[in-house]
C-alpha cells in the first residue's frame, strides 16, 4: 500500500542519485572539471564575480556547454520514461513505447516536415517545432487508436504490430526527404535521428521544459486513473472511471511530450521501456509513485548515457541513441524470452 512516508522516502533517494548523476556528469569530459573549480565557478557566477583566478574555458564548457546539456538530458529522459509507464498502462503491454509503437518517428517526420517548409517560428519566446513534432505524434497514434480499434475494443497485438510497421515507413519517408535536401543538411538530420542531445542553450532547454511540464502535469493528475486501466476497462469503468475520457487525454499528453523532446533530442530509443521495467520490480506499479519515479529514473539513466556517448571514444561523440539502442536492445529481447517462458511453463 502506498503511503505519503514510501512516497517520500522514495522519490528523495531517487532525487538525490538524480542530483548525484547530474554533478558527476558536468565534471566528466574531455575537459575534467575539479568539484573545487565547479563550485567557484558557479559560485563566481551567482554573485556576478569577475576576473580572478577562475578559469574562463572552464566557466565556459561547464556553463555554456554541459550545464544546458545534461539538465537536457535528465528532461528528455524522465520524458521519454514517463511516455513510456503511460502507454504501458493504457495499452496493458510492457513492451509499449513511443519509439516501438511509432509516435516518435511520427513526431520526427513533423518537426522534418515543418524544418523542410520553413516553418520553424517562435511566438512569445517559444518555438514551434514541438507543435508539429506533437502533431505528428498525435496523428500517428490517433491512426494506430482507429486501426487496431473493432467494436469499440483496442486490439493490443495490433497496434503493436501496426506501430512497428508505420516506425518502419515514416523513417523511410524521413530518409528520402533527407536525401532531397541539400547535403549539408542530410549529415545534420541523420546524425539528429540517431538520437543526439548536441550543443543546446538554456533557451532550447526552457522551449523544452515548458511543453514537458504541461504534459507531465497532465499524466501526474491521471496517476489514479492509470492504476484503475491497468486492471481493464470494464473493471476501472465499474469503479467510477470514464475509461474512454481518461485515455484520450492520456493519448493526447504522450504525444505532446514525445513531440517536445524528440524536437531537440531527435529519436532515442528504448528508455521507455527499461525505466518502467526497473522501477515496478524496484517500488512497484501504483502510477501515483512510478510517473514522478520515472522522471528521475529516465534523467538518471539518460544523461549517465549522454555521458558515455561524450566520454567512450573522446574527442569523437557517439549519438547518445545508439548508446540507449545497445542497452535497451538486449532488455528488450530478454522481456520478449521472459514472456515466451511464461507461456511455455503455464
Amino acid at each position: 500500500m502506498l503511503t505519503i512516508g514510501r512516497w517520500l522516502r522514495i522519490l528523495s533517494l531517487l532525487t538525490v542519485i538524480w542530483l548525484i548523476t547530474i554533478l558527476i556528469c558536468l565534471l566528466e569530459g574531455t575537459e575534467p572539471i575539479s568539484l573545487s573549480d565547479a563550485v567557484g565557478i558557479f559560485w563566481a557566477h551567482l554573485s556576478s564575480e569577475t576576473g580572478g583566478a577562475m578559469d574562463v574555458g572552464k566557466s565556459t564548457i561547464l556553463l555554456q556547454v554541459r550545464l544546458p546539456r545534461v539538465l537536457l538530458a535528465g528532461l528528455v529522459g524522465g520524458t521519454l520514461a514517463v511516455v513510456g509507464v503511460t502507454l504501458q498502462a493504457l495499452l496493458r503491454n510492457p513492451l509499449a513505447d513511443p519509439f516501438v509503437i511509432g509516435i516518435s518517428s511520427g513526431s520526427a517526420l513533423g518537426v522534418v516536415l515543418s524544418l523542410l517548409v520553413g516553418l520553424n517560428v517562435f511566438y512569445w519566446g517559444l518555438s514551434t517545432l514541438p507543435l508539429f513534432g506533437f502533431l505528428g505524434g498525435l496523428i500517428t497514434l490517433f491512426s494506430l487508436y482507429r486501426l487496431s480499434q473493432v467494436h469499440g475494443k483496442i486490439f493490443v497485438q495490433t497496434l503493436l504490430l501496426g506501430g512497428v510497421i508505420l516506425n518502419a515507413m515514416l523513417s523511410a519517408v524521413i530518409m528520402f526527404i533527407a536525401y532531397m535536401m541539400d547535403a549539408d543538411k542530410v549529415m545534420g538530420i541523420v546524425y539528429w535521428l540517431m538520437g543526439n542531445l548536441g550543443s543546446p542553450d538554456m533557451k532550447a532547454l526552457a522551449v523544452v521544459a515548458v511543453y514537458a511540464l504541461i504534459g507531465m502535469a497532465v499524466l501526474f493528475g491521471l496517476g489514479r486513473g492509470l492504476n484503475l486501466l491497468a486492471l481493464g476497462d470494464e473493471t476501472a469503468v465499474t469503479l467510477g472511471l470514464d475509461a474512454e475520457r481518461t485515455k484520450r487525454i492520456a493519448f493526447f499528453a504522450s504525444a505532446l511530450l514525445t513531440g517536445a523532446v524528440v524536437s531537440v533530442s531527435g529519436l532515442i530509443s528504448f528508455v521507455g521501456i527499461m525505466i518502467p521495467h526497473v522501477l515496478r520490480m524496484l517500488i512497484g506499479s501504483d502510477h501515483r509513485l512510478l510517473l514522478p519515479a520515472s522522471v528521475l529514473g529516465g534523467g538518471i539513466f539518460l544523461m549517465a548515457a549522454d555521458m558515455i556517448a561524450r566520454t567512450l571514444i573522446a574527442p569523437t561523440e557517439i549519438p547518445v541513441g545508439v548508446i540507449t539502442a545497445l542497452c535497451g536492445g538486449p532488455f528488450f529481447l530478454y522481456l520478449l524470452w521472459r514472456g515466451k517462458m511464461k507461456i511455455s511453463n503455464a
